[in-house]
């Protein structure tokens, strides 16, 4: 098997602590041709490291050669980032979130068929084993509630054992970035007050877009065949097409919380209902629900996550560890019953999430196998986002703006663009 070459945009915690020792473990899959940080002496340090080119600027490195994929770890978003490197013929997995706003990323559907959005729980082998034992339950649509629980210590202090090296980067250059994200989000909310700005992006989109990409997995079908455009990319019905969705592309929302004022990241509570049953199921006109509660607690002793799903016949359950510790197992619990008697079985395994993110991506780019997560499923996140960040400004009698003040409770984006026909 040849090894892809990758070019590595952001050289920040994810990618020290993650992305570069999965990538030398991979070295069957991967070779690192290019890293590109804005401190170029970060830069040197790591491409002299790893035997990799070395650049301070992204787009400097997009221009270059040498390399066939682009992995970008940049934090906050990156639509204008993976805009250069799609149109510039790569491949790119992206880590989330891909934009703030759908006007970010608005005409990429000509080159989304070549993008894979980074949501590496999606990947976990107790999560693809849920999909398993919900497919034998009944499917999505028999899903009567799904809850979710996040206690969220800082990242300092998930980290302290992997001591990353801070980069040094000039605040000039990061500049041009930081406005292109603001820009983003005025066309996400308009011109809402700055807590709101940033509960919609650094803590909807920076951290609960995980959750909303696990609903997204456990309720919509499975990707389609290879044949015709991925799953997952940005093919749509033609207008005037008959083939339209058979069923809605996001959660319904219904009630928000955000408390306490005083404090940022806050705790944020979400409610709603899962979207319906396709066309012609058998289950009744009756979604089920789902509830979201994320609690940033800095001084909480490790990051836990649960992820539980209610159906007739039992209970499936998720216990996820921090994301930064490589291959530790999520427990997944199920409960069923067998006669009279309850039945427990826990599923362990080790094999890294991160690592089978990786992995995917190697066989979307040399195979065509669909990712999880392309650039209809992002937008499908942002939708939800926005949805959320209108419920709580419509609680607190806030105003807003933008996107969020058009898109329609589907998903439906300014313009009539859905964020996803699902077929």
């Amino acid at each position: 098997m040849d090894a892809l070459r990758v070019g590595l945009v952001g050289l920040g915690v994810v990618a020290q602590v993650v992305y570069l020792p999965l990538l030398a473990r991979r070295r069957d899959m991967f070779r690192v041709a290019a890293v590109c940080d804005l401190d170029l002496g970060h830069a040197e340090e790591v491409g002299g490291e790893i035997g990799a080119r070395a650049y301070g600027d992204p787009v400097e490195m997009l221009d270059g050669d040498g390399f066939d994929a682009v992995l970008v770890l940049t934090p906050g978003c990156h639509g204008g980032l993976v805009r250069a490197a799609l149109e510039r013929g790569h491949w790119v997995l992206c880590e989330k979130p891909l934009a703030y706003s759908h006007a970010e990323v608005r005409g990429l559907t000509e080159h989304g068929a070549r993008l894979m959005v980074g949501y590496m729980k999606q990947y976990d082998p107790a999560v693809q084993r849920l999909l398993e034992c919900l497919h034998e339950a009944g499917g999505p649509e028999c899903v009567r509630h799904l809850d979710v629980t996040v206690l969220h210590p800082s990242g300092e202090s998930q980290r302290l054992f992997a001591r990353p090296r801070a980069s040094g980067h000039a605040p000039e250059r990061l500049a041009p970035y930081l406005e292109a994200e603001e820009r983003s989000i005025t066309a996400a909310l308009g011109t809402a007050p700055d807590r709101v700005r940033r509960l919609y992006s650094q803590v909807l989109l920076g951290s609960i877009s995980h959750e909303l990409s696990l609903i997204r997995l456990f309720t919509e079908p499975p990707p389609g065949p290879s044949t015709g455009p991925p799953a997952g990319s940005s093919a749509r019905s033609s207008p005037g097409s008959s083939s339209g969705p058979d069923t809605e592309a996001v959660p319904t929302v219904d009630h928000v919380a955000v408390w306490p004022l005083d404090a940022f990241p806050p705790s944020v509570e979400v409610a709603g209902v899962l979207p319906g049953p396709p066309a012609g199921s058998s289950a009744g006109s009756c979604s089920g629900r789902f509830g979201v509660r994320w609690h940033y607690l800095p001084s909480y002793p490790a990051y836990h996550e649960t992820v539980t799903l209610h159906h007739e016949h039992g209970s499936l359950e998720l216990h996820f560890p921090s994301p930064y510790l490589l291959n530790a197992p999520t427990r997944l619990t199920v409960r069923s019953r067998v006669g009279t008697t309850e039945r427990t079985m826990v599923f362990r395994d080790v094999a890294e999430a991160f690592e089978r993110q990786l992995v995917a991506f190697h066989r979307f780019v040399t195979q065509g196998e669909p990712p999880l997560t392309g650039l209809d499923g992002a937008l499908r996140d942002i939708a939800t986002a926005q949805l959320i960040a209108r419920r709580y400004a419509e609680s607190v009698g806030i105003p807003l703006g933008g996107e969020c003040a058009e898109i329609s409770p589907a998903g439906i984006f300014p313009g009539g663009e859905r964020t996803a026909e699902r077929r």
